[in-house]
């Protein structure tokens, strides 16, 4: 199998963790795709050129992180970090720190333009929707859902809070010492150090 990825994506970080925590290093191969650039070869496999993007051993591709993680934790007939389909109060928790992700995500890309194409606004917006989330995750890692073994909701939410703060959005934990114990032996975890994201320059 094949998995492209970049560094710096969140989405494609959490698809290297699930192959690291299932002891699929040597069947997957982790491939670095060149995305926004014109006419790169990358869009030739996966035109919408997002990662990650996993193309199995019968050679059908599967976009989306969410798609890509439950297939991944599938493979042996134990998945062991996704839960019933049924299992509401997990799947907003899930949910929500998708959301919180996926918010931080935007923020960088933002940032990531000249800064006179910068939106304001947006950027506000997106700062101000982590910060109530971030406040939300405070009390939420108390509770029984968020403790270990770790899920899919524990991996997003830890890879969520290492991007905003390698990638220049600040330290959520920060004021929160809550959320800072829990994500602490998380991130000691060997599948997020060998994944851990880059820092901005």
């Amino acid at each position: 199998m094949k998995l492209y990825v970049t560094p710096g994506s969140p989405y494609a970080r959490l698809a290297r963790i699930l192959v690291v925590e299932k002891g699929l290093s040597e069947r997957v191969e982790i491939i670095e795709a060149k995305t926004r650039t014109v006419d790169s070869p990358y869009y030739r496999i996966n035109p919408s050129g997002r990662v990650p993007y996993l193309i199995d051993d019968a050679g059908i591709g599967f976009e989306d992180s969410q798609v890509i993680c439950a297939y991944l934790d599938s493979l042996n007939g134990k998945p062991r970090f996704h839960r019933d389909d049924s299992d509401w109060p997990y799947r907003r928790l899930e949910a929500m720190a998708r959301s919180f992700c996926d918010g931080i995500a935007v923020w960088i890309r933002e940032m990531s333009r000249p800064q006179n194409e910068r939106s304001p606004t947006l950027l506000a917006h997106e700062a101000a929707r982590a910060g109530r989330l971030a406040d939300v995750f405070e009390a939420e890692v108390r509770q029984a859902l968020l403790q270990p073994p770790p899920r899919m909701a524990h991996l997003i939410l830890a890879a969520a809070l290492e991007f905003a703060r390698a990638r220049g959005f600040g330290d959520l934990t920060e004021g929160r010492p809550g959320l800072a114990a829990w994500l602490r032996p998380i991130s000691a975890m060997p599948s997020l150090q060998e994944t851990a994201p880059p820092t901005s320059r």
